[in-house]
């Protein structure tokens, strides 16, 4: 009867490969059963990731601003390299391990999910500008194109939703977790210093009710204390959440960005006001500045550290740096 009895977890087959990996220090993997990654279809994703013909100008790919050497990131506070050369109202997000992200994305959660996500940037009018309809058009005259979503969505037009479904599809796919931090943590030979580990402790202390587990990261949303006022120019950017809630409440708050690759991922913040990890550990040990929405685990004007712990807490950070991530292959296109 045990023979008889269907596994519980099935080995995936060729046609169903466990194309995200989970790293054993991670919390549970949520489910993408909406849209599971398959072979051909991360294909496909990566390929339209690195494809600037998905720009209207022919020039502006996904990763012009996330580029793979620096963590997905772009280096500079707001880029102005989209289609209308404008420079951008908020700092790219880096993309690593959005397989977790299940509480929006964009800076102020206006995105419900990767798939929702993506086309953002495709139609935003500053960043690849184009048209949903023209391009998928479009795609339907390149013969491997044509090819290609036909192996990832057998049956299925050529059209946004699969668009997006297969760019969702190789973003998932792109986890971190092989820095020596996760390599100490999991007993797989990393080595702490003992001011590193100063600095994790320090980093249980002050740092991890937001950059919370090993992801780094609550997916939630805060005033950092990085403002006494907020501008609601620019459709509303500077106002955070409020900008998607409508709630008073939420002005000011963004999403906790992960720590993962912080070292590589310079400058920082929504809008890339800090332009190294000092600044940013400056600013939490006195620059806070008190707002109605200023998170509750931040004291007023801010934590007070020493020299020697701000020291610590840096050393911490850069063992969270992920060569494989920034060198991994099956990343570039």
């Amino acid at each position: 009867m045990v023979a008889c009895s269907p596994p519980d977890d099935p080995v995936p087959t060729p046609e169903t490969p466990l194309l995200v990996r989970e790293p054993a220090n991670f919390p549970p993997l949520p489910s993408s059963s909406d849209n599971p990654a398959t072979t051909a279809g991360v294909k496909l994703g990566r390929q339209l990731f690195y494809d600037p013909q998905l720009s209207a100008n022919g020039k502006v790919s996904c990763a012009s601003c996330h580029d793979p050497a620096k963590a997905f990131s772009d280096g500079v506070r707001v880029s102005a390299l989209g289609v209308s050369g404008r420079p951008l109202l908020r700092h790219s997000p880096v993309l690593m391990n959005l397989a977790w992200a299940t509480n929006g994305l964009f800076w102020d959660g206006g995105s419900k999910n990767l798939e929702s996500q993506v086309l953002g940037p495709l139609t935003n009018r500053d960043e690849m500008g184009h048209d949903l309809v023209v391009l998928a058009n479009y795609l339907k005259t390149v013969p491997a194109y044509k090819t290609q979503f036909e192996q990832a969505f057998p049956g299925e037009a050529i059209h946004y939703a699969t668009i997006a479904k297969a760019l969702a599809q190789f973003q998932r796919t792109l986890v971190s977790a092989d820095s020596r931090y996760d390599q100490w943590v999991r007993k797989e030979g990393g080595v702490l210093s003992d001011e590193e580990q100063r600095g994790h402790q320090l980093y249980q202390q002050h740092c991890a009710g937001c950059h919370a587990t090993d992801l780094f990261t609550d997916n939630q949303y805060h005033n950092n204390g990085l403002d006494l006022v907020f501008s609601d120019e620019g459709d509303g950017e500077g106002l955070g959440r409020e900008r998607v809630k409508f709630d008073p409440a939420d002005r000011g708050k963004y999403r906790t960005p992960t720590l993962r690759n912080v070292a590589l991922t310079a400058p920082y913040m929504h809008d890339g006001r800090m332009d190294t990890l000092e600044d940013v550990l400056d600013h939490y040990s006195d620059r806070i500045k008190t707002s109605p929405t200023l998170d509750a685990r931040l004291p007023a004007g801010g934590f007070r550290l020493a020299t020697t712990d701000k020291k610590a807490l840096l050393a911490f950070l850069n063992t969270l740096t992920d060569p494989q991530f920034v060198t991994n292959r099956a990343y570039r296109p």
